[in-house]
């Protein structure tokens, strides 16, 4: 790999400028330790209000430059959230394309989850989606302080955005005081009931702060699911399939974060951790009648169970302290994610040719997949004042590694009613993802007036190391990120917001392994492109915000990304194994009807394949715009003060060319809004309120196939009480519409076919799953 000069001068430059002083500021530290700290510490905030929540908590209104809306705990708690996933549903811009009540991969502005960027305490995480994301529902909501939504992206925080961020912040020590219980069930339509129950502390120990919390969280959900299937659009039934679907496990976390003030410094040091237990259970029956569920149209029956375990934490240690007329920042991190998951399925089938259908053949597959992710970073940064503005400078270093094993047994046999063979023979696949990057950064920040201002320049290096099995590949690419925002407050309570930055997304995991996966595509094969570049995107930001009274705030941004170098499937030209296999069956079948014939005998068959071999290239350009409002507020105007409405409402479009057309961004929902509101009742120590959620339909286009989705709406309602100023009870429901997804699958065997619309197979599927009650308890000490 070659190194990056740039980089490496800027990066040295950058460190030697921050250690040359070192020494002088170790001593200076050491004869002031016993004095105060610079920025002396507020009083922290108390733990036994978010036990008992004496207002309506409303959006923050925060002083960033960069535009940023910031969210607490308490604006979603009475809705009771059990994971960030369920926090998310309430904020502008953030769609879901997963399961029913499923919120894991987070699509802030309808982008697929790859093109928004996730921290945590301000730090990049390990997740386990080959796109590079990281599941929002692996945190659950006991943990957080607050919710923020970065729209757009500044040159001191890593800028693979192109959607924005959601950075999801912890509780530290630093910032609460108390401790509490929690405890509750939920009850789930089926008539399962599941615990929930955790606990947080914070107080002083040993000079500094400290804060250590639990949750252990039940999941449950079981889902319904059919799938009608036809030759084509109004064509001629196929068959059926009725399936059932659940999920079911346990989630532990704990967090814990320690504050101290040494000299003219502060030492934080924070972690968390999370596993996954959980066992996902399909049964599902085919038939060749859209009704019946008779022994005379079975098809065939398939059960798969899967056991997973997922395991992540980090942790991460930072000292800031005053250093050369200015502050120094060093943070390290390390953050790891393993994947364990254990799956088996098993098929019977049977032949409609005959009447009962006979059997066939029953097979199955275990798959072992065994993947971790680990990221170590460090970050050593200086700010200090340059004249009548704020200069920092600082550069990240990240070692990440990616190592997933898999493992594939196949088992059959002819004999109804007999066992399967034991999976004894494994084939075993592994792989291997380095990746190094470097990157330096220096901002300009200050005010003038009404007006403040931030501007800087982040170069960002990137070296990537590939293996798969016996095969390895090499790439190294760099990007130049400017950015710049103003913030205007033209009046007390008018802002406006104006922002511009570049942006970059790396290439899937699984598009630059070099590796061949047959038939991924309907009769296609993808071979991985080592040598792929990330798509880059200029945005731009322009919002408006008004503050309504003491604590309502209306807000409205429109936004647009320019993505150039989009990673595409394109058609390498070399025929696929399906084209290879059924030319020489063809070719056989020839020679068995003509012993002898050579290819210039008559009617020899000739090579003409219709199913390529395909692979990723920066190839493509797209679009992205829209518009969001967003209003929280009390409606002191109407004489209720105690009545608080929340509203936000997003638009979302895209444009991209693929070699079918213009399109969508894949799964991009047309819209998503929530309409909700809170009514207290002081004088009875009581609230309640409601909330309803909907997102527009998402399409997705790719080779072979066409899906589009739609979702229902989801509604949630709760009702508390509150016993004096030590504990509340609070029962929540939620899918109270019982909410379902409709998909429609249009396949087809190849690209010529999808031109053509000569179909595969068109599939129509609807999922879904009852509703959810939740009664929860918690008491401050």
């Amino acid at each position: 790999m070659k190194r990056n000069v740039l980089a490496a001068a800027m990066s040295r430059a950058l460190v030697c400028a921050l250690i040359a002083p070192m020494s002088l500021a170790a001593a200076f530290n050491t004869a002031v330790a016993a004095e105060a700290p610079a920025d002396a510490s507020p009083d922290p905030k108390q733990l036994d209000s978010v036990v008992v929540q004496a207002d309506i908590a409303y959006r923050n209104r925060t002083d960033s430059v960069a535009p940023v809306l910031s969210y607490d705990l308490e604006y979603f708690q009475r809705f009771e959230p059990l994971t960030v996933g369920d926090m998310l549903k309430r904020v502008p811009s953030v769609a879901f394309v997963s399961d029913v009540l499923e919120y894991d991969g987070a699509q802030l502005r309808g982008l697929d989850p790859g093109y928004t960027q996730i921290l945590i305490n301000g730090k990049k995480v390990p997740g386990a989606g080959n796109d590079r994301s990281f599941f929002v529902d692996r945190i659950p909501a006991e943990l957080v302080e607050r919710i923020e939504i970065i729209r757009s992206t500044s040159a001191n925080r890593s800028g693979d955005a192109v959607a924005g961020a959601l950075n999801i912040v912890l509780r530290d020590a630093y910032e609460f005081d108390g401790k509490y219980v929690r405890l509750g069930a939920l009850r789930f339509d089926d008539g399962e009931v599941k615990p929930t129950y955790g606990a947080v502390a914070s107080g002083e120990v040993g000079g500094g702060r400290l804060l250590g919390g639990f949750n252990v969280q039940g999941r449950y959900n079981p889902k319904v699911k059919r799938s009608d299937r036809f030759e084509e659009p109004g064509g001629d039934f196929v068959d059926r399939e009725d399936q059932d679907d659940t999920r079911d496990g346990d989630d532990y976390s704990a967090n814990l974060s320690y504050t101290r003030d040494i000299g003219t410094g502060r030492l934080s040091v924070d972690g968390f951790y999370v596993r996954t237990d959980r066992t996902e259970t399909e049964h599902s029956v085919e038939y060749n009648d859209p009704t019946s569920t008779d022994r005379d149209n079975l098809l065939s029956i398939n059960d798969q169970v899967e056991k997973i375990r997922q395991d992540n934490w980090s942790l991460g240690v930072e000292y800031a302290f005053d250093m050369a007329g200015g502050r120094t920042e060093f943070d390290i991190d390390y953050a790891r994610f393993d994947d364990d998951t254990r799956s088996t399925e098993e098929e019977s089938g049977f032949d409609d040719e005959d009447m009962p259908p006979s059997f066939d053949e029953r097979e199955g597959t275990r798959t072992l997949t065994d993947t971790r992710d680990s990221e170590g970073s460090f970050k050593l940064s200086h700010k200090r004042g340059v004249g009548g503005a704020t200069m920092e400078f600082g550069v990240n270093y990240l070692d990440k590694r990616r190592d997933t094993t898999l493992q594939v047994s196949e088992v059959d046999t002819d004999e109804e009613g007999a066992a399967l063979p034991p999976y004894d023979e494994f084939d075993r696949n592994d792989s291997r993802i380095d990746e190094t990057r470097v990157d330096p950064y220096l901002m300009f920040s200050g005010t003038a007036g009404a007006l403040a201002w931030e501007a800087g320049l982040r170069y960002e290096t990137t070296d990537v190391d590939v293996a798969f099995d016996d095969e390895a590949a090499s790439n190294d690419y760099n990007t130049l990120l400017p950015s710049a925002h103003l913030k205007w407050d033209f009046t007390g309570a008018d802002r406006l917001l104006f922002s511009v930055g570049r942006t970059v997304r790396r290439p899937n995991f699984d598009q630059i392994l070099p590796l061949t996966l047959e038939e991924e595509f309907g009769d296609n094969d993808f071979t991985g492109n080592p040598t792929l570049d990330p798509e880059r995107a200029w945005g731009v930001d322009f919002g408006y915000e008004r503050r309504l009274g003491a604590r309502g705030v209306f807000g409205v941004n429109v936004f647009y990304r320019d993505v150039k170098d989009l990673i595409e499937i394109v058609n390498t030209g070399e025929p696929s194994s399906t084209a290879i296999g059924d030319y020489e069956d063809e070719v056989e079948d020839f020679l068995d009807e003509n012993p002898g014939a050579t290819p210039t005998t008559p009617g020899y068959p000739q090579f003409d394949p219709d199913s390529f071999v395909y692979t990723a290239r920066n190839v493509g350009d797209g679009s992205v715009y829209g518009i969001e409002f967003d209003l929280s507020t009390p409606l002191t105007a109407l004489g209720l003060p105690d009545t608080g409405l929340f509203v936000n409402y997003s638009w979302l479009d895209s444009d991209v060319k693929d070699d079918f057309g213009e399109r969508r961004f894949n799964n991009q929902a047309k819209y998503v809004y929530n309409v909700g509101f809170i009514q207290d009742l002081p004088e009875w120590g009581m609230s309640f309120g409601a909330s309803y959620r909907r997102q527009g339909d998402a399409f997705s286009r790719m080779l072979a196939e066409e899906v589009s989705t739609h979702y229902g709406g989801d509604l949630e309602v709760f009702i508390e009480k509150r016993f004096g100023d030590d504990l509340s009870l609070r029962l929540t429901g939620s899918n109270l519409l019982d909410a379902h997804k409709d998909e429609v699958f249009h396949k087809f065997d190849n690209a010529a076919d999808q031109f053509d619309r000569d179909y595969d197979e068109f599939e129509l599927e609807t999922e879904s799953s009852g509703r959810v009650y939740q009664l929860i308890m918690r008491y401050s000490f």
